[in-house]
């Protein structure tokens, strides 16, 4: 898995479950590379009139497609990418191809994901001889199994912990977490003294480096994130306790390249549900099993939530976590991101 995910930030080809090369449209080596199909998301297909409306309905489903002419990468980035509609109006014209495996593509288009380019490839048969994609024997293999392995909470533990005094309280602890083969390092925050017999008071927090660290008004994770700590912290000095777990899933998980090229389309009118979808990204892949792992190596099973989102309480409960109830998380808006948050309100069910 971290080779795949290596090979695709570096553009090399993989190959899934034994089938067809793929090289990643994006970041994609080699100016001669072509191939006559393109394996794009369900919701760039929809642009192309190419996807039926259930495929439509999964914005990250895979789409084969092939064009009158291979595709070369020049052609195939402007396809994956919303941003070069306007520079290469004229596109196609394309057809709909059957995908043979369709589990290889699903798993081609999350390891897209996970690494944080645009869900697109040039594809071609096993060897990829004859099309300047003569990258079959250097093609970096890897199965979906892999890819389930992987995402296998069992592997994440706990691998440091120490004393952190922060603004909000100086009885804090911080706890690493770490996964084999996952780069990503989420860590804990337990503000207050751990009490078995009480349910902290809880908040999962998403990395957000525009808002928690620069500053932005596009969104509400930076305000957000202060109001938890100064709300665990609260609950600590009444003899509670809380637990921030602070995940490193930027941009609900489709990586910090991917959400800003999200904020660029919202600038063209988009709100974030249709920018992430236009991009062929889901609007929400945050990994929420991680967070329940996260709570089980702390010793917390019982948890007083701090979300404004009834789909976080399912999703945690759905992977074990008694939640007992849900604390509202409510901050004012700013001219920035009224519009943000109405979008959570009205298309992704947030309680506001």
């Amino acid at each position: 898995m971290a080779l795949a995910l290596d090979a695709l930030r570096h553009g090399w080809s993989i190959r899934v479950d034994g089938g067809d090369v793929l090289l990643p449209a994006e970041t994609g080596l080699g100016g001669e590379a072509a191939a006559p199909l393109m394996l794009i998301s369900a919701a760039r297909a929809a642009t192309l009139k190419l996807a039926n409306q259930r495929e439509a309905a999964v914005p990250e489903a895979p789409v084969l497609i092939r064009a009158a002419e291979p595709f070369d990468l020049e052609t195939a980035r402007a396809v994956a990418d919303p941003a070069l509609d306007l520079a290469y109006p004229m596109k196609g014209p394309f057809a709909a191809e059957h995908i043979d495996d369709p589990a290889a593509a699903q798993t081609a288009m999350e390891l897209a994901r996970l690494a944080g380019i645009l869900p697109a490839f040039l594809v071609h048969g096993r060897s990829g001889a004859g099309t300047g994609m003569e990258l079959g024997s250097e093609a970096q293999d890897v199965s979906s199994a892999d890819l389930a392995e992987w995402k296998d909470t069992r592997h994440l533990t706990i691998a440091s912990r120490a004393h952190l005094p922060v603004a909000a309280t100086e009885n804090a602890e911080i706890v690493a977490f770490r996964a084999l083969d996952d780069m990503r390092e989420h860590v804990a925050l337990v503000i207050g003294t751990q009490d078995g017999g009480r349910p902290p008071l809880v908040r999962l927090h998403s990395e957000c480096l525009t808002g928690d660290i620069l500053g932005s008004l596009k969104c509400d994770c930076g305000p957000q994130l202060d109001a938890a700590l100064r709300a665990m912290a609260d609950e600590a000095r009444a003899g509670g306790w809380g637990v921030l777990l602070y995940l490193r899933q930027e941009g609900r998980g489709i990586g910090l390249v991917n959400k800003l090229r999200a904020y660029a389309l919202q600038d063209l009118g988009f709100d974030t549900v249709d920018a992430n979808n236009r991009l062929g990204l889901p609007s929400e892949a945050r990994d929420f099993p991680v967070a329940a792992r996260m709570l089980e190596l702390l010793g917390v099973s019982r948890i007083r939530l701090m979300t404004n989102n009834p789909g976080k309480v399912a999703a945690l409960r759905d992977v074990g976590v008694d939640v007992v109830e849900r604390v509202p998380h409510r901050l004012p808006p700013n001219p920035h991101n009224a519009r943000y948050l109405d979008t959570k309100r009205d298309r992704t069910g947030h309680l506001l």
